[in-house]
């Protein structure tokens, strides 16, 4: 079986989604730059209760803590928008808000992985990558 996907991001996401589902509290992923970041961003806005990465031979790992035990899961529903058959791009005015504003969208600009919010402050747009609430 080869451990390398075509689409990295999707698989944190359904990793993060399936362990969710079955009451797990951790979920390790093969690390890379972008899934750091999109983790990280997701702790930032408290989707996430931590982000660690653990040193390894043939590649780094992402150890992600979705909620303590006990407490229950904040993300209800993690999708990716933007696939590597189908790309979407927004502008600044185009960016969508989720659940009027209780969800958030993270957009790949060239300032970085920001928030939909942060976005649209900074006036930018770019690739939209996943939706949460």
């Amino acid at each position: 079986m080869s451990l390398q996907s075509t689409d990295p991001i999707a698989d944190l996401l359904t990793r993060i989604r399936n362990a969710a589902m079955v009451g797990k509290h951790e979920v390790r992923v093969p690390a890379s730059k972008m899934k750091k970041t999109v983790a990280e961003q997701l702790k930032k806005n408290k989707y996430l209760t931590d982000v660690k990465v653990e040193a390894g031979k043939p590649r780094d790992t992402l150890v992600i803590t979705i909620n303590k035990p006990g407490e229950n899961c904040t993300i209800n529903e993690i999708t990716r928008l933007s696939k590597p058959g189908r790309r979407v791009y927004v502008g600044a005015d185009d960016i969508p808000r989720i659940k009027s504003g209780r969800g958030l969208v993270l957009i790949s600009t060239s300032k970085g992985v920001i928030t939909g919010h942060e976005a649209v402050k900074q006036r930018l747009g770019g690739e939209l990558l996943l939706k949460v609430y």
